[in-house]
């Protein structure tokens, strides 16, 4: 049974749908409508990229790329298979030579613009997936040793930053002595942040937003503090909300979200760390005295770290380890911060302060001539219901 209800059901293959082209699967997804064809190079397609073509309903997903090769047991493939939208893999570079906005029609593993063949590859099914699978976790020691190896080159270029916090910039963003609430749009970002409001509502943690994270903060209604990363997914509109613009680098210097936040004409500071925005994002918290660090959307277990493809995931593992003193996931914060007080509760620790207001008044010379007065009423209401009933009133008392 298919975990999304508006699970669809496949058109008739011969039908011509629209493309919509690009390497990046998430820039992609931003402009994917519903019933429109998602044309991808992405080799094991992840989480994330997976439940953000997901989110906008596809009819198909076209991959240049083998979507599972084999190196780890990555999730995408199988969200897409679940959510019933056909998958066709290793269709080679020829299929990236669609145009956006052209048309194409499906017959089985291959895919035609009219009536000539562009690609033939692969279409996956739950079976095959399934099969992919299990050949994947048996390759999963080598994936660790080499996520072990990645870590060590990774402490070996960043201890200064990682132990001595050289290179964290000057911000203008307070955070000593604060809670800071880190927002990835990662897995179940929406359900998690939900779940924070009365959180935020009492503690008022600094907001920081990774790419698309500050997106996510203005939809929830709140308004980032910070916005960090390399700017290639969060909009114009939050990286013009107010918040301070913190632009991710990489240490020979480039930083491909420079140039995009000069056109937006926000000011900015730039961050020349190894590894991924959010931990920059943390290990810049950390290093400004923030006083418990909140994570949400990102990773936690080793499958999520390898299912972002990238060897400098191992950053993310190691972070972790520097800030871990004051890491908090968003799960763990909502589970302890719940309220217990269930309603019956609230209704009798209601009933018994109006019982206690009364008992009060009707100890006073006012009280106690307003309860003679209710008493004469509600004496006759009573002799009245007796009547209607034909039962004898009963007698005033003294």
């Amino acid at each position: 049974m298919s975990i999304f209800p508006w699970k669809q059901k496949r058109e008739p293959a011969a039908s011509e749908h629209r493309v919509r082209v690009d390497e990046r699967t998430k820039k992609l997804a931003l402009r994917l409508e519903p019933g429109e064809v998602a044309v991808i190079d992405h080799a094991d397609l992840d989480r994330v990229a997976a439940e953000s073509l997901v989110a906008r309903k596809p009819l198909a997903v076209l991959n240049a790329a083998k979507s599972t090769t084999g190196r780890y047991p990555n999730l995408g493939p199988g969200i897409l298979l679940d959510a019933g939208i056909i998958l066709i893999d290793d269709l080679g570079p020829d299929i990236m030579t669609l145009r956006e906005g052209d048309s194409v029609s499906i017959e089985g593993a291959q895919v035609y613009r009219g009536k000539k063949l562009i690609a033939e590859g692969v279409e996956q099914s739950v079976e095959s997936n399934a099969e992919a699978m299990d050949a994947a976790r048996e390759g999963m020691s080598a994936q660790i040793e080499s996520f072990a190896a990645n870590t060590m080159e990774y402490l070996a270029r960043e201890r200064d930053l990682l132990l001595n916090s050289v290179g964290i910039p000057q911000v203008r963003t307070k955070f000593r002595g604060r809670h800071m609430l880190v927002v990835v749009r990662g897995y179940h970002y929406k359900e998690d942040l939900a779940t924070l409001k009365p959180y935020i509502r009492e503690y008022r943690p600094v907001l920081v937003g990774v790419d698309g994270g500050a997106d996510a903060i203005l939809e929830a209604g709140y308004t980032p503090d910070m916005i960090i990363g390399d700017m290639d997914s969060v909009s114009d509109l939050a990286l013009s909300c107010g918040a301070e613009i913190v632009v991710h680098a990489y240490r020979d210097g480039r930083a491909p979200g420079l140039e995009r936040v000069q056109r937006v004409g926000v000011e900015h500071v730039v961050f020349p760390a190894t590894g991924t925005s959010e931990d920059a994002a943390m290990l810049l918290g950390d290093a400004k005295g923030a006083a418990l660090i909140v994570t949400l959307g990102t990773h936690t277990t080793l499958v999520e770290f390898l299912d972002k493809g990238r060897a400098g995931m191992a950053s993310t593992f190691f972070t972790r380890l520097v800030v871990g003193p004051k890491l908090v996931d968003a799960k763990g914060v909502s589970n302890l911060y719940r309220t217990r007080i269930s309603s019956w509760q609230l209704f009798m620790l209601s009933a018994a302060g109006l019982l206690a207001i009364m008992v009060g008044v009707a100890v006073t010379p006012a009280g106690q001539a307003l309860l003679s007065i209710v008493s004469v009423y509600l004496h006759d209401f009573i002799n009245t219901v007796r009547e209607w009933l034909g039962i004898a009133p009963s007698m005033p008392t003294s």
